[in-house]
């Protein structure tokens, strides 16, 4: 239970609220690659931390990303034209370029040098993972990027499910550091099975555990935080656990244990203090799963379940399309596809759930540490002191891995899987069940560019922000 300062210290990013100057501390996923694949395409609309952006491939194919608002009269350069090299904005024609120069006022008379005056709010961007990231932090201390967890190498294949969520980043992110829940609310799409490990179908995850109650063991580190859910196996409960490893990155980042074709992430990025984009992202150095299929598994294809904005056919008002006649035939909530689950459980919490209201009990211990950590992580930069996770003392994420597993009772949980040089984790020594650890795929250098509809090319830091 927190108390309502507490609470709103969490969660709420706007402005200068400490826990989105502890965001602007990170480089931030402003939207998916594909979204911008192609230069001179219609520009798309971003929104973070509580700011209207605009996002572009210009026509040699550097990326630009901007406030939306034009600096003339304020009109969105969402409508604008994308030529040439820069945004051209409807309403009077001003042209502003990548990196935020004005290089064009057909309404002005040359003489005025008026072009020469005019600054506007751009963001240095880079692309890895299948995102564009953007640096809104200090425009004269720009940290070099270092790419996502699921992007060590240009040889890995990356799937992303993307999703408008309705409610306040912190209660999305508690949903994905929830082990306990997914034994039922995804009960229909998790089922249990004796099989040696966390196996994947078309249509459904397998689990070789019944247990619904696991015991929560929590470790914290440099990145954040992991913990192990640890429950009973199917087969040999006598002699084995069944363990299950999940890490924290702050400030948004989730890496859940992978299945047997596909490792697993999460990130919960606040667009403002009452909504939040999530990404769900599988990927694979082998065949892993296709994009489309991947979507069409979550219940989340753009056409389908989605507009083209990435906002759902299934919301409150339609009671998430809830179908009860399902129900009764076997399926557990009635809600196609398992982010539309979880959705529907953070959205009726409300924009921003009162935790003053809430019992919590053993199962929410990692729930319980990371509202501890980020709030005093968040008091620790209102006192003007480093974000946590934040260069330079950053672990590389692609170094970090989740696990999971059937082990030998008492087997050291936090020796299982890669977490950094700060905690000291090592590869596990076992029998051949303990094999299932997830390692990074290759830790050489990260291959930046993924849109292969993009052209090769990295933007360099904007020389004009606001």
């Amino acid at each position: 239970m927190l108390t309502a300062s507490e609470n709103d210290l969490l969660c709420r990013v706007e402005g200068d609220a400490p826990m989105g100057r502890l965001m602007r501390a990170h480089w931030l996923p402003a939207c998916l690659s594909e979204e911008v694949a192609e230069p001179d395409a219609a520009p798309v609309r971003v929104r973070l931390l509580g700011e209207d952006l605009v996002a572009f491939r210009a026509s040699d194919g550097r990326l630009g990303v901007m406030d939306e608002h034009c600096p003339h009269r304020r009109a969105s350069l969402a409508l604008g034209r994308n030529e040439e090299c820069g945004l051209r904005c409807l309403y009077h024609g001003w042209k502003i370029d990548v990196e935020g120069n004005v290089v064009d006022m057909p309404s002005e008379q040359r003489a005025s040098g008026l072009v020469r005056k005019v600054e506007h709010r751009a963001y240095a961007s880079r692309e890895a993972g299948g995102f564009v990231w953007i640096w809104m932090g200090d425009p004269q201390a720009v940290p070099e990027f270092a790419p996502p967890a699921w992007a060590p190498s240009s040889a890995i294949r990356t799937s992303v499910v993307k999703i408008a969520v309705d409610c306040n980043w912190a209660q999305v992110l508690e949903g994905a550091i929830d082990s306990a829940h997914s034994s039922t609310l995804h009960s229909t799409d998790m089922i249990p099975a004796r099989v040696e490990r966390a196996g994947a179908t078309e249509r459904e995850w397998l689990r070789p555990s019944t247990d619904k109650a696991p015991r929560l063991e929590v470790q914290r580190t440099g990145f954040g935080f992991r913990y192990v859910a640890i429950r009973r196996p199917i087969q040999d409960a006598a002699t084995n656990d069944y363990l299950r490893t999940t890490l924290f990155v702050a400030p948004f980042t989730v890496l859940v244990p992978p299945n047997n074709h596909y490792n697993l992430a999460i990130m919960n990025v606040p667009l403002d203090d009452t909504h939040t984009m999530f990404y769900f992202i599988a990927w694979s150095a082998g065949e892993g799963i296709a994009q489309e299929a991947w979507r069409k598994f979550c219940g989340a294809q753009v056409g389908i379940d989605l507009d083209r904005n990435f906002r759902r056919i299934r919301t409150r008002a339609n009671d998430y399309l809830q179908d009860r006649k399902a129900m009764q035939l076997g399926s557990f909530t009635g809600i196609t596809g398992i982010p539309n689950q979880d959705i529907a459980m953070w959205e009726t919490m409300g924009p921003i759930a009162d935790r003053t209201r809430e019992r919590l009990g053993a199962s929410d211990v990692a729930i319980v540490e990371f509202r501890r950590l980020m709030i005093e992580a968040a008091r620790e930069v209102a006192a003007g002191g480093p974000a946590i996770g934040a260069p330079p003392h950053a672990v590389p994420h692609v170094r970090l891995a989740s696990f999971e597993g059937i082990v030998p009772k008492g087997t050291d949980w936090t020796k299982l899987g890669d977490a950094g040089d700060d905690v000291g984790a090592g590869a596990a020594t076992g029998p051949a069940t303990a094999r299932t650890r997830h390692r990074p795929l290759d830790e050489g250098q990260p291959e930046l560019q993924t849109s292969s509809a993009a052209p090769r090319s990295e933007t360099a830091a904007p020389r004009r922000q606001q």
